[in-house]
This record gives structure tokens, C-alpha cells and sequence, in this order.
């Protein structure tokens, strides 16, 4: 037995770290396990943080599901945990915390032989502290009422009863699972509930509680979905407003490039650039804030979906089923919300390409600018070469004449002492080769000088290149 436990625990030391958090994962939400009659209230909780976060979140549906174990002395959940589930005695109570909401069911016992117009008044609801309830205030984003009770499909007294528990006419029926019936208007009733009814016609163990949580979920998931409609809504006006001025700037860019005006008189490009980097500023900051809610709002809207394919309806004549029903009025504001997520990106990439038109414009213009520039420079070039050149031969001039003088000097010197030789001559003789050697002294020096310039600009060219 030592060796077994002791393998045992050897073989658990070798598990990946999430290996059973993993594991435990697909079953930390099973359905409830009811059986007809049984009569369910559903809430589903949206507490929007000012900075959201998966923490602050889970943290703030912790303390209100603490606010109601505490009511009753029951021991609160982990911090941490997703999934709770009790037996209050009066009621039974499920709770899931998800990434944006919390849900609530409570289920209660219902009576046989109960009349569905009289269960109906009869909820869990009645068994929950009323000052909770009130502390819920402006949280709630879903809330519903289950009828889950036996029948036969040939029983017109009690489908009349069943329908008599709508008030709109947009009555929503079907077959589902090949044993029940399902019943609702996704209506909110004078009492703030929407209703459901299932009615359970042949259904096996297990069955009814899958079925009223996929029914639930149905109707959580498309009040959750809806959260981005009211988004996408607000949102296009602004859409508008974007488009339009990024056509007028369009619009001053193509008659910028088709008048003949000079450059001076053409709208002022920088101005231009400031306004669509403007424009792309205010469509970035609305993308911002839509990006996450139409997500969200297509994940659930596909969460809705596959859980209406697994009831597998069967109308019932005269009667649409849910899966129309949502086709008809929930498909429609999601593809709102799509159809300005797919604007947001269009209009980003006019922009884009808006952006990128004139900044290579701007370009265009600078590198005419710098062309100008460069010429004006090799102008002032070329005229401070000929200076140059003209104060060369005055340079020549001047050194040659302070040259001869010296030579004047020296031969009065040697006139002084007696030698044979006249000064004047020796000066004019002088004159002559003193001006060509100064003058092929600093023509050799220029070029000396020009020459060294052109090996260093041929040296730093394909460095530069």
C-alpha cells in the first residue's frame, strides 16, 4: 500500500503545473440537475469598473455574493473561485462569475399538480433578502423567471395557461430535444422579469437542467451581445462627421494639383497634414473604445448561436421558433455593430493613404525646396570663386611689388658697399621673373589645393551613397 501511494505521489510530481487546473476547467460549470416542477429566477450582473480589469472585477462579484452568504452564515467561496453552488434549504443557488458579468440562478421546488398560472407567482425570488435585492440597483442586465413543470403536448388548458403568462403577441415556441416544449417572448413583463417556459413533455434525467441552462445562457449571452448596439449607434454619427472632412481635405489636395497657381498661392500643406493627422487622432480614439465591446459583442452573439443549434427545434405550426426569432431581430443590430467595426477600418485606411499622399508631397516640395537651395549655393559658389580669382591676381600684384622693393632694398645695399651694381637696373631686370614666379606659385598652390578637395569628396561619396 506504501509502495502504490508513494508511486502514486512520484507520478503526480511529474504533472505540468496547469495540468489539473486544465483538466478542471471543462467541469467547473455543470448544469443544475432539475426535475419538473421547478420554478427559476436568473440574474445576470454587469458591474463596469471605471479602469477595468479581470481582478478588480471578479473582486467586486465576490463581495456581492459574500453580502448574501453572510445573510444566510454560509461559507464564502475562494477569492478566486468562478463557480459556486448551494443548498440555501428555502432555495438552491448557482452562481458563475465570466470575464464581464455574474450570474445568479436560484431554483425552488416547485408543487405537483401546480397550475402554470399559479406557479408563476411563486419564484425563488420571494426567498431572498429584499435588501440585497435593492443593493443590486443599476447592475442588473439580465433577469428572468424559468417555469419548468410537467404536461402533454394535447393539454389545450394548460397551453392556455402558458400563454396567458405572455403580455406581447411576438410569442416564441418550439419542440426541443424531442421531449419538451419551450415558451417565452423576450419581453420584460410589468414585474421587470422576461419569462420562460418549458414544459416537460418526455424529458430524460439530466435533460431539463441542460436544457433551462442553455435557455438561459440564450438570453444572457444576446443582453450581452446587445451591449454594443447602443455603441455602434452613438458611434456613426461621429463616423460621419470624419468622413465628410476627410473628403473636403481630399478635395483641396486634387485642386491644389490641378490649378496653375505658383506654389505661394497653393493651400498651405503643413496645415493640411496637421488636420488629417488630427483626423486620424479622433478615429484612433473611437476604435479604442469600440474594439473590445464589438468583439465581445460577436463572441456572444456566436455563443448565442451554437446554443440555439444544440436545443434542435421542431416548429411547432404557427409558431416561430427561437432560431428565427434571433435571426429576425438579434443578427440584424450585430450586423450593425460589424458593419461599423469594417467603416473604422475602411476610414483608418483612407486615412492612411491620405496621410502617406501628402506627406509625400510635403517630401516632394522639400526636395524642390533643397533643389533651389543647392543651386543658389553653387551661384554664390562659382561667384566667390571668380573673387577669389580676381583677388588672386591682385594678390599676385601685390606680392610681386613688396618682392621687388625688397630686391631694390638689397641692391642698394650692395651699391653701398661698393659692388658693381646699379639698382634700378637690377630691379627692372627683377621684375619679370618676380611676377611670373609669383604667379606660377600660386597657380601651383590652387591647384594643389583643388586637387586635394576632389580626392576627399571622391572618398566620402560611396560612404555617403
Amino acid at each position: 500500500m506504501s509502495l502504490a501511494y508513494r508511486s502514486n505521489a512520484d507520478f503526480a510530481s511529474l504533472n505540468h503545473a496547469m495540468r489539473v487546473p486544465l483538466s478542471a476547467e471543462i467541469h467547473s460549470r455543470p448544469f443544475l440537475q432539475l426535475q419538473a416542477p421547478e420554478s427559476l429566477t436568473h440574474f445576470a450582473l454587469y458591474v463596469k469598473q471605471e479602469q477595468p480589469s479581470q481582478k478588480q472585477h471578479r473582486g467586486s462579484q465576490h463581495a456581492i455574493l459574500q453580502q448574501l452568504c453572510m445573510h444566510y452564515g454560509v461559507a464564502v467561496p475562494h477569492a478566486q473561485a468562478r463557480y459556486f453552488f448551494h443548498d440555501f434549504g428555502q432555495f438552491r443557488l448557482k452562481w458563475e462569475c465570466h470575464t464581464e458579468f455574474a450570474t445568479y440562478t436560484f431554483v425552488e421546488q416547485g408543487q405537483p399538480d401546480t397550475p402554470c398560472d399559479l406557479a408563476v407567482q411563486h419564484t425563488p425570488l420571494q426567498q431572498v433578502p429584499q435588501e440585497w435585492l435593492a443593493s443590486l440597483h443599476g447592475k442588473i442586465i439580465v433577469a428572468a423567471h424559468v417555469l419548468l413543470c410537467k404536461g402533454r403536448a394535447d393539454d389545450d388548458a394548460s397551453t392556455a395557461a402558458i400563454r396567458s403568462l405572455f403580455q406581447g403577441k411576438s410569442l416564441v415556441c418550439s419542440n426541443v430535444g424531442s421531449g419538451a416544449e419551450v415558451w417565452t417572448d423576450f419581453l420584460i413583463q410589468p414585474d421587470g422579469f422576461s419569462r420562460f417556459v418549458v414544459r416537460d413533455l418526455q424529458l430524460r434525467e439530466y435533460q431539463a437542467g441542460r436544457l433551462v441552462g442553455r435557455l438561459l445562457e440564450i438570453e444572457t449571452y444576446r443582453m450581452m451581445a446587445l451591449l454594443g448596439l447602443p455603441q455602434a449607434e452613438a458611434t456613426q454619427p461621429e463616423l460621419n462627421s470624419i468622413e465628410n472632412e476627410l473628403a473636403e481635405l481630399t478635395a483641396l489636395l486634387v485642386q491644389s494639383d490641378q490649378t496653375d497657381a505658383p506654389p505661394q498661392a497653393m493651400p498651405e500643406d503643413q496645415g493640411l497634414l496637421h488636420h488629417i493627422t488630427s483626423l486620424a487622432a479622433r478615429l484612433e480614439k473611437i476604435s479604442v473604445n469600440n474594439s473590445y465591446r464589438f468583439a465581445a459583442s460577436q463572441a456572444y452573439f456566436s455563443l448565442v448561436q451554437a446554443r440555439i443549434q444544440e436545443l434542435r427545434e421542431v416548429r411547432i405550426e404557427g409558431m416561430p421558433t427561437l432560431a428565427e426569432f434571433m435571426g429576425r431581430r438579434l443578427a440584424p443590430a450585430m450586423h450593425t455593430c460589424t458593419s461599423v467595426a469594417r467603416r473604422q477600418e475602411t476610414l483608418a485606411q483612407r486615412i492612411a493613404r491620405s496621410n502617406d499622399l501628402l506627406r509625400t508631397r510635403v517630401g516632394i516640395e522639400q526636395e524642390r525646396q533643397n533643389r533651389k537651395i543647392l543651386q543658389s549655393l553653387d551661384t554664390r559658389a562659382a561667384q566667390q570663386l571668380r573673387l577669389q580669382q580676381a583677388v588672386e591676381g591682385l594678390s599676385a600684384v601685390a606680392i610681386s611689388y613688396y618682392t621687388l622693393g625688397l630686391i631694390g632694398y638689397a641692391g642698394k645695399a650692395m651699391k653701398a658697399a661698393n659692388l658693381p651694381i646699379n639698382p634700378d637696373v637690377l630691379t627692372g631686370i627683377a621684375v619679370p621673373l618676380v611676377i611670373t614666379g609669383v604667379w606660377l606659385g600660386l597657380r601651383r598652390l590652387h591647384n594643389r589645393l583643388t586637387g586635394h578637395s576632389a580626392r576627399s569628396s571622391a572618398v566620402a561619396a560611396p560612404q555617403g551613397h
